[in-house]
């Protein structure tokens, strides 16, 4: 393992430099092809080179004015503000506040409700089809009634089409022709080379108050998206009827599309479960529609962070982290605890083992990224530079302690102060085009980061060596001997292990990495499940134990009070070299690297110090942001 230790900005960038070196190529999608075996004939080695060789980050779940619960409660920027600050540009927020990034972001989805669809703007322009309905006026009105007027409208419209699960805009036609301006918006945005813009939707299925969303992403433009129409839960309230969905629009328009289901740690044990919607158990065909439409999991943004639980890993420290898990989406049934292996990527995954030991499919063998899924067409991650998830959640002095999630029952509530300033999608891509983040995305060479810009890579194999930390082109390397985030290990040489080479750079205006870990997951011979934590790399002179654990914490040099920390402990990069010596070939397993930063102030913490108001009770003063690859995998 190795380290670079210091912080000064030269050191940064060489770091930099020795993680993502390498050369431009042609956009391609789906495998990295295998080397030619062939002489060069070509004095530079780089011609025709097509490994990915780029970090590009990004949000995938993005809201602006448009979606239903942004604009109906006071969001007002629009999709062409949104693209401006994601591509670097100062604005002016929705409660009147500058806001900028530090740095752009590389790729940005538009991903809007489906359901009302058009209701939002119908009632800022004062559209007629709305007027003319009794229901669409009384709403109507009570949205000039001020803030009052607007939550009991705002509630009656949540009531009627999540607990009923009616649409309350049929038959108003206030769709229009919004959709065909966001897919033609998002083209004008589309930079290739520069940023790449995306289109998408969210199908907002929350039966009972349990949340099944799934975000649906686009690979193509307008030629193709314009073609087709978001379809909501009230049109297709089962994920089969989804998937059939994104099966005709391959077919009939030859575009494609994935679904992205997140935050099953709100789905009162149904995301992950081992049946079908309907009850019934899953059976093989079931299982690769869901694996084939569902390859990505959405596992950490704004309603907490879904790796794992402590009830489920009770021997991981870091498990507890951002969660939010007292109850459903609505606040309306609390959580019990044989929901929670059904709710968590980790234990998902595990769960995934189970299934394929018994029907020969593994529906969950989804690789990880994360998103803010923010409603206020913002999307900030930093601790830092929180601007909140929605418009009353903004930067003020009391915004700690308003409801998120209200509940008749205070333990099921859930405050403004537990929103979580995540998330980030990272991707390994040849050039910054749609293809090639479509691309890294579907064949799952992303990795999920809780804000920060950390960048990680991993290769795993059969053959590789300590001394492979140091090859003079560690891309080249890995990919030849190699497979990234995403991929299977397959032909295991007789008495070998699987062997990983792990490369993690802090983010350059961020927190020092703590540690570098593995996580592994394995199901044994008499079908049981295992997970166990590795610790592969950690800075400073601490040591890992023969357990695999360095259990000494990294420490802290946070200032509560001050809400400042400084980058004299941990490390700027960390290298690893690990080699899983408890493998037994007969037992499918998945691993996947876990990066941790060391400690530095919450969003509540600079709140508090900038506003001169007491830290909230409901979270901790301090966060260690982290990033989660996706896994690798072995099946015998």
């Amino acid at each position: 393992m190795h380290f670079c230790n210091k912080s000064n900005s030269s050191t940064i960038l060489a770091c930099l430099l020795a993680l993502t070196a390498g050369s431009q190529a042609d956009a391609f999608e789906g495998e990295v092809p295998p080397p030619e075996a062939v002489p060069p004939q070509d004095y530079s080695p780089f011609v025709n080179r097509s490994y990915p060789n780029q970090v590009l980050f990004g949000d995938l779940h993005f809201h602006t004015e448009i979606s239903f619960d942004a604009g109906l409660i006071g969001t007002s920027l629009n999709i062409h503000d949104a693209f401006r600050v994601a591509r670097g540009e100062k604005i002016i927020s929705n409660t009147g506040q500058p806001v900028q990034l530090i740095r752009p972001l590389d790729f940005l989805a538009i991903t809007e409700h489906a359901e009302m669809l058009g209701l939002s703007t119908a009632i800022r322009t004062s559209n007629q089809n709305l007027l003319q309905d009794e229901w669409g006026r009384r709403i109507y009105d009570q949205f000039g009634e001020g803030q009052l007027g607007r939550m009991a409208a705002f509630g009656e419209i949540i009531e009627i089409s999540t607990v009923e699960g009616r649409d309350p805009t049929a038959g108003l036609d206030l769709d229009g022709d919004i959709w065909l301006d966001i897919v033609e918006t998002v083209d004008e945005y589309n930079d290739p080379g520069t940023f790449t813009a995306l289109s998408g939707f969210e199908w907002t299925f929350t039966p009972k108050g349990d949340n099944l969303h799934r975000v649906i992403i686009f690979g193509d433009g307008a030629e193709k998206t314009s073609k087709t129409r978001p379809l909501s839960f009230f049109q297709a309230p089962d994920p089969e009827m989804l998937w059939d969905y994104l099966s005709d629009y391959e077919a009939n328009i030859g575009g494609k599309a994935i679904s992205v289901p997140h935050n099953g740690n709100m789905s009162n044990g149904l995301m992950f479960n081992k049946n079908k919607f309907d009850g019934s158990p899953m059976d093989a065909d079931y299982a690769a529609k869901r694996i084939r439409w569902e390859p990505m999991h959405e596992m950490t943004q704004i309603k907490g962070d879904e790796e794992t639980h402590p009830l489920l890993s009770p021997d991981d420290e870091f498990a507890d982290f951002e969660r939010w898990d007292v109850a459903n989406l609505s606040g309306t049934a609390a959580k019990t605890p044989e929901m929670l292996q059904y709710e968590y990527a980790r234990s998902a995954l595990k769960v995934g083992l189970e299934i394929e030991r018994d029907i020969g499919v593994n529906p969950y063998k989804f690789g990880l990224y994360g998103t803010t899924d923010t409603h206020t067409a913002l999307p900030t991650t930093r601790e830092d530079n929180y601007f909140g998830k929605y418009q009353h959640t903004e930067p003020s002095a009391n915004r700690h302690n308003m409801d998120v999630i209200p509940a008749e029952d205070p333990a099921l509530r859930i405050l403004t102060a537990q929103e979580s300033a995540s998330g980030l999608t990272a991707v390994w891509a040849r050039e910054n085009t749609r293809k090639e983040v479509y691309g890294a995305i579907t064949r799952k060479e992303a990795y999920a980061t809780t804000g920060s810009r950390i960048r990680v890579r991993v290769f795993g194999g059969w053959e590789f060596e300590e001394a492979d930390l140091q090859t003079s082109d560690f891309i080249s390397n890995g990919y030849q001997n190699g497979v990234p985030m995403g991929s299977d290990l397959v032909n295991a040489p007789e008495n070998a292990a699987p062997r990983f080479l792990v490369r993690a750079l802090r983010d350059p205006d961020g927190a020092n990495l703590d540690r570098v870990q593995i996580i592994k997951g394995w199901i044994d011979k008499a079908g049981e499940t295992h997970e166990r934590v590795y610790d592969v790399a950690v800075s400073g002179n601490r040591q890992i134990g023969d357990d695999g654990r360095a259990r000494e914490p990294v420490g802290s040099t946070v200032d509560i009070e001050a809400a400042s920390f400084t980058n004299t402990i941990g490390a700027v990069a960390i290298d690893a070299y690990w080699v899983d010596s408890d493998f037994d070939p007969s037992e499918s397993a998945f691993y996947y690297v876990r990066v941790i930063e060391i400690p530095k102030p919450r969003w509540t913490t600079y709140d508090a110090a900038f506003y001169g108001i007491p830290l909230p009770e409901a979270v901790q003063p301090t966060v260690q942001d982290r990033a989660y690859t996706s896994p690798i995998w072995y099946t015998p």
